[in-house]
Order: structure tokens, then sequence, then C-alpha cells
């Protein structure tokens, strides 16, 4: 066995996403032969990867069809794509920046931010959160940091910046934590957006591959100053399958869709998609009708990434400040993995095929 033989008979697989060989995508590295050993390194598009089986298992097939006496061993490592044209400027630090929305309120937008958050964490990616419902702000809740206040750190020039509250590996940011929760927000549209502003520029987010943002419902100022302040590299948007939050969802999907903001978007998610009582964990009750997220993105041709079922302990974690995900309701655990893993594949899809993410350039 040589090194070239072994290119050669990695040549016929591919990376499932990107429909490209693993050798002429750049994916392995540290090759080493010992007699018929042999051992090699596999670089994934993200941490989060959940084809990677699936790359040994044809990895090690292709080598021992040539090889038959072949020991093989697959390493993986992980380097997270970005396709940023500013990636020197704002959020320098930061690969991807997903921008969670909706078309209305109450669909459990928050809460599928808090979990996809944690999901990725939870498979090695770096993750922040940024709570931008300045009007209605719900992580710190969610999280259980609500009372706490975020540090501040000397960057040398100074000027200090906010340090994100860490919780559950996770860096999360909320206007929830700099103001009494007892006390509305009664703020003008300059006021909210300025806010918005300081959380990229005023706060410490680091080297993350993904940050979250937890937009406010609907489609306003704070949407049109996210993406003409940071470089968005795709938005999920969150519906419920009745036909008033299909048709509010498809307003969201619009707004990003336009020319003047041209903003991808990765994927629907359906949120309380259908209802499984605990003790019958194989049942699905449809409450809210059947399909409606399906039959959306086949309409507006964007893949459906998930659909989480209605579970009283998503709604619990929530309001106990541990959301689901580091939770033990595996039926609810294994929605939002299955979600969060088409996402991961949805960015590394749009990373590699798409124009480069750049601010956008709203009139």
């Amino acid at each position: 066995m040589t090194k070239e033989e072994i290119l050669s008979a990695l040549s016929t697989v591919q990376e499932p996403d990107l429909k490209k060989d693993i050798v002429t995508l750049s994916m392995v590295k540290d090759i080493e032969i010992d007699g018929n050993k042999v051992s090699f390194t596999i670089i994934l598009t993200t941490p989060a990867c959940p084809l990677k089986d699936r790359m040994k298992n044809e990895s090690v097939a292709a080598i021992t069809e040539k090889f038959k006496d072949a020991e093989v061993t697959v390493n993986f490592t992980s380097q997270t794509t970005s396709n940023r044209l500013d990636a020197k400027s704002v959020l320098k630090g930061v690969k991807n920046i997903i921008a969670v929305v909706s078309g209305k309120g109450g669909v459990g937008k928050s809460t599928v931010s808090a979990n996809l958050a944690l999901a990725l964490g939870e498979s090695g990616a770096k993750v922040g959160l940024m709570d931008a419902d300045i009007y209605g702000p719900s992580q710190h809740i969610m999280f259980g940091i609500r009372g706490e206040r975020p540090m501040m750190r000397d960057n040398g020039s100074g000027k200090g910046l906010i340090v994100p509250i860490d919780r559950y590996g996770i860096k999360v940011m909320s206007i929830g934590l700099l103001v009494d929760e007892k006390q509305a927000v009664v703020w003008r549209g300059p006021m909210v957006s300025s806010a918005i502003r300081q959380f990229v520029s005023e706060v410490d987010w680091g080297e993350l591959d993904y940050l979250i943002i937890d937009m406010p419902p609907g489609t306003g100022d704070i949407h049109l100053t996210v993406v003409q302040t940071i470089p968005v590299t795709g938005v999920i948007v969150v519906t419920t399958p009745q036909l008033v939050a299909l048709a509010d969802a498809k307003k969201g999907i619009a707004m990003f869709n336009q020319a003047r903001i041209n903003v991808p978007v990765i994927g629907l998610v359906e949120n309380m998609s259908y209802f499984t009582p605990a003790e019958l964990p194989n049942n699905k009750y449809y409450i809210f009708g059947k399909h409606g997220g399906k039959n959306l993105a086949e309409e507006y041709d964007v893949p459906l990434l998930g659909e989480i079922p209605l579970v009283q302990s998503i709604r619990e974690g929530g309001d106990l400040g541990v959301p689901v995900m580091v939770g033990d309701d595996e039926i609810s655990r294994n929605a939002f993995k299955a979600f969060a893993d088409n996402a991961v594949r949805g960015i590394a899809m749009r990373n590699a095929n798409m124009p480069a993410t750049e601010i956008s350039q709203v009139l």
C-alpha cells in the first residue's frame, strides 16, 4: 500500500451533501501506513456532522475492497465551514450566524433557538445564543439565569466588553440580563436598533462555530438592523401546522428572499407538529393539523429541517430553566437532535454552493 493508492481508493467516497469525493474536497490528511495497517484523518465540515459514520464505513469499504487484508483506522477532526466575505470585521471570530425567525409570536421560536444551540453544542461545536427579542426576551428564563448580571472585561482600549453568561456550554446574551424584568422596555425603533448593535460590537463572543440569534416575531426594525449590521449566513423559519401560522411564515420567507436583503433560508422547522403522550410514546395526535410545514416547504422549495412534537417536558424545561436538550426526555431530545443535524447539513451546503455571506445593503 502507498499513500497514492489509499488516496485513489478514497477518491470513490463522496461527501453525501456536497456530492464531491473527500479527496477532491481536501478532507483527507495524515495518512500513515505500517505493513497492512493504515490510518488517516477525515476533516469534517462541522463538529456536529451527522454523516461521519457513513463516511467512515464507506472509506473502510473502499480500502478493503482494494487491499483485502488492510486494517483501517479512521480518525476525525473538524473545521466548521464558513463563507464570510468580511471575516475580518464585525464578529470576526464567528464562523456562521444563524437567525431563527417566525412570522408570528407563539410558535415556539425561542424554544427552538435554545434547543438548537444546545444540540449543536452537544455535538462539539462552539455556540453562542443572542436573544434579539428586545421587547419580549426569554432566553434568560429558558437557561435559568434570570437575575444574573454579565461581567465586564477590559479589551485593552479602555472600553469594556460584556461577557456573555456561559450556561450548559452555550454563551448566552439577552436584554433580560440587563434590565429589571418587571419593567417594560418602552423604546422607539432607533433605541432598539442601538441595543442590537451593542449586542454585536460590545459583547465578547469570542471564537464560535455558530451564533444563533433568537429574533422577535414578525418582519420589522430589528430584522433590518440585524441584516444591515452583521453578515447572516442564513435563517431558519419556525412555524406550527395551522394555516394562520403558515400564512405568517410565508411572510418571513418572503422577507429574506427579497433582492435587497437576500439572506438564504436554510430551512423550515415545524414546532408542535403532533402530540405524543408520555404513556403512549409511539402515538401521534395531530392537534393543530398535519403536514402544514411539509407542504409549505415544498411550496417554497426549502428543506423541512424537522418536526418537533408537542410534549409537556419541552414547556416545563423552558419554564424551569432546564431546556429539554439537557433533560432526559429522549423523544424530544431526538427530535431536536435530528433537526439540528439537518440544519448543520443545510449550513454546510449553503457555504459550499452559494455566494459569500455579506451584510445586506437595505435602503
